[in-house]
């Protein structure tokens, strides 16, 4: 998109905003023994007495070596959903704007939307899950601020062709979210090699999946510089906490132990989409570069009550737009495949 303009895309109340800003904003180590008198905390140290750095400089120097981008193109979020959510507040004037989102997808687009007062226009995925490219951007006018698309998707695990995500780049005005949750799953590269192509693209990742940190909420927005300074005028100044940033810069640097999770959870992928062949209820497994699997069965309600009965919790995804009859199946350890796959053909 070479007329982009993100002048033209935040709102103008945003743009006029003077961020809250504390001394920790301005500080900088010198290597000396500081001493600290101007947050009004507790002297006493209980290793989380004073304030966590409103930057997470630390976590962002080790994500941009892991991920091959400067860390001013880098904004960590309380997880996935505020990033998300400060995009909406930057970009979106409520009971103005709209959005794009092609379900079925992820629901928290929709949620945040609503919250937001943004209208949710909501174009089908086709019969392939491939986006109708065509048919998003007959659907855009000029109150059009963003298109979600969420590669590798869910709850349908496939990623979507580059040649349409191209397309849209370069024709969509606004911002284009992508949402690559899973990509660490996928035998296809993520798009931040291409973030200095497209002034327009943003991109999503989380710590959740496949590092494996889903209870410390820690969500990260890959961005222009220009998006990130505009994102952070309005994050909360200490929006992730001390614990979580320890907890995700020790997991970040463990890098060989969160590759060798994910090449164990892949293996056990392929295994159970071979069992899943045999079930005869199964009548359709769908592609997947996430750790998960969407299959289409006879009966997706009696089937997920039935697998309840004996103890394990899928996702029954049939009520979403073109996923009727289909259950969703996270891929756990060997001893828990084993179980789903002993339940399933038993019922």
């Amino acid at each position: 998109m070479k007329d982009f303009n993100i002048k033209k895309l935040i709102r103008l109340n945003i743009a006029g905003l003077k961020p809250y800003s504390s001394a920790r904003d301005e500080y900088q180590a010198t290597g000396s023994e500081m001493v600290f008198l101007d947050a009004n905390e507790n002297p006493f140290q209980t290793d989380v007495n004073r304030y966590p750095d409103p930057q997470q400089r630390n976590l962002k120097i080790e994500l941009a070596k892991l991920k091959n981008v400067p860390a001013k193109n880098i904004l960590l979020g309380n997880g996935s959903d505020e990033v998300l959510d400060l995009l909406f507040r930057a970009f979106c004037e409520p009971g103005k704007d709209n959005i794009i989102t092609l379900p079925p997808t992820y629901g928290m687009y929709k949620v945040l939307a609503n919250i937001n007062n943004i209208e949710n226009r909501e174009i089908l995925l086709n019969s392939d899950f491939e986006p109708n490219v065509q048919e998003i951007l007959n659907s855009v006018d000029q109150d059009s601020k963003i298109i979600f698309l969420c590669s590798p998707n869910n709850p349908t695990g496939n990623s979507f062709s580059e040649n349409s995500v191209i397309e849209i780049l370069l024709n969509f005005k606004g911002l284009v979210i992508i949402d690559e949750a899973y990509i660490d799953f996928s035998a296809k590269e993520s798009w931040l090699k291409r973030l200095g192509e497209f002034p327009n693209l943003v991109i999503t990742q989380t710590l959740s999946k496949a590092f494996g940190m889903a209870g410390i909420r820690l969500g990260i927005c890959y961005a222009s510089s220009g998006i990130i300074e505009i994102l952070n005028k309005i994050k909360p100044p200490y929006n992730v906490n001390e614990l979580t940033q320890v907890r995700a810069l020790n997991r970040v640097l463990d890098i060989e132990n969160v590759n060798s999770e994910v090449a164990e959870l892949l293996k056990e992928r392929k295994h159970l989409k071979k069992a899943l062949i045999k079930v005869k209820f199964i009548t359709y497994i769908y592609p997947s570069d996430a750790n998960f699997i969407l299959v289409k069965v006879d009966d997706a309600n009696k089937r997920y009550q039935q697998l309840l009965q004996k103890g394990i919790v899928i996702r029954n995804r049939t009520s979403q737009p073109r996923c009727e009859n289909t259950l969703r199946l996270t891929v756990g350890t060997a001893q828990e495949n084993q179980k789903l796959i002993e339940a399933l053909k038993s019922i």
